[in-house]
């Protein structure tokens, strides 16, 4: 019922910066659903990145992250961001963008009830 689209990964060099966006459609309008960043490297499991309550009052980011990715949203545009800093080879992986239904954070993807096709983020040396 809820359509998510991510854009703007892309190939960058370590240190580089990323803006990951993603677009909601659909479902109950848009500041109903706690939102969430996701990310799956190459032969390992989907991992949390970050997440946003409903009304942006509150966040949460993997502990490794923390400090060099921030997560946001605007409930006009019915658009989540992610900015990525200071970006490094292992954060190398395809981010998806998933919609809760509900408007409390999670960290678990199974919690999470759309998802987005994901878009490719690749950081090389």
């Amino acid at each position: 019922q809820v359509q998510l689209v991510e854009s703007g990964g892309g190939l960058v060099q370590a240190g580089d910066s990323l803006r990951l966006s993603c677009a909601a459609s659909g479902g109950r309008a848009f500041s109903n659903y706690a939102m969430g960043w996701f990310r799956q490297a190459p032969g390992k499991e989907r991992e949390f990145v970050a997440a946003i309550t409903a009304n942006a009052y509150s966040t949460a980011y993997a502990d490794s992250l923390k400090g060099r990715f921030t997560i946001s949203r605007d409930n006009v545009k019915n658009t989540l961001l992610l900015q990525m800093n200071s970006l490094k080879p292992e954060d190398t992986a395809v981010y998806y963008c998933a919609a809760r239904g509900r408007v409390s954070i999670s960290r678990v993807g199974i919690d999470y009830n759309y998802w987005g096709q994901g878009t490719q983020v690749t950081v090389s040396s």
